[in-house]
């Protein structure tokens, strides 16, 4: 089967983790393991999270006063998720069929997600560290309602993905017996101009998504979706919380999801299985049972069984 995997950005640094080289490394070594096992089965692309580095990188591009346009932070934080990633996968594979790829994703610059961006990225700032930054660098700016709810951080517009571009390198990289990294945080956002000439445009694209994107274009049997917790939960934080283990995809409503975790996850798998795929979504260590049916989430197209 040719199979999706999609890194919850958890894959390199867990939540609360100090941003060190050490520490992604240790959770890239866990996830290239976990990968290990369905790659020596079947056909394999990866797609991974990049939330925390991008984070990081902006931070330091703060104390540095160097602006770096959102899509450089965004290509940076790939180049470096995907060589520690491909390094992990040679070592635990124990081949060299591994290729990272900084992939592009194609997006309308009429999205009508320019208009209300809400996307939060990089550093908290109290407010009026913000207002100044947004002044200076004409940046959207919005409280973040985590935590105590007093710091401020930048929003920008997130997409929908039209297309990933280089999904036929992918594919010839897969039919030929190898397994690519790709589409990293969602990929690059770019956009096209009247001659059809691409650039980089301030955005975040879902990366859950761009993997149903990736997924489709690529024909794959499969997209498993993998993050820090072991499936999706009806009530989750509630007493009655109850993991859901199978979903037939016409009983699927992303909307019942909290719109900044589950739910666009559960539109991906939603995505993918209305075109006849699979989707899973569960626990890194748990990817071969998911696929099996003894763990996490599935969402099946009808007809299923």
């Amino acid at each position: 089967m040719r199979i999706v995997i999609a890194l919850g950005g958890n894959a390199l640094l867990q939540r609360g983790e100090t941003p060190s080289a050490e520490a992604q490394r240790r959770n890239a070594r866990a996830a290239a393991r976990a990968i290990a096992d369905v790659a020596n089965e079947h056909e394999v692309v990866v797609t991974h999270g990049n939330g925390p580095q991008v984070g990081l990188l902006a931070s330091q591009a703060e104390a540095d006063s160097i602006h770096w346009p959102l899509d450089v932070v965004g290509a940076e934080s790939h180049g470096m998720i995907g060589y520690i990633l491909a390094q992990e996968l040679h070592n635990a594979l124990g081949h060299d069929r591994i290729a990272s790829l900084l992939t592009q994703t194609e997006v309308d610059p009429d999205d009508p997600a320019f208009s209300c961006p809400e996307k939060f990225i990089g550093p908290v700032w109290d407010e009026s560290r913000a207002r100044a930054l947004a002044e200076e660098r004409g940046w959207d700016i919005a409280r973040d309602g985590d935590g105590d709810g007093d710091g401020w951080r930048r929003v920008v517009a997130s997409p929908e993905p039209r297309k990933v571009l280089g999904v036929e390198a992918v594919r010839a990289l897969v039919d030929g017996g190898s397994l690519a990294i790709c589409a990293g945080g969602g990929g690059v956002p770019v956009a096209r101009d009247d001659e059809g000439r691409l650039y980089g445009i301030e955005a975040v694209v879902d990366k859950d998504l761009t993997a149903a994107r990736l997924a489709l274009e690529l024909g794959a049997d499969w997209l498993l979706m993998l993050t820090d917790v072991d499936g999706v939960y009806w009530n989750w934080g509630e007493p009655d919380a109850t993991r859901l283990k199978a979903l037939l995809v016409s009983a699927v409503d992303p909307a019942s999801f909290p719109a900044g975790s589950m739910g666009p996850k559960m539109e991906a798998a939603r995505r993918v299985a209305d075109q006849g795929a699979r989707a899973g979504i569960g626990a890194l260590e748990d990817a071969t049972a998911i696929i099996a049916g003894q763990a996490g989430t599935r969402i099946l197209p009808v007809g299923a069984g």
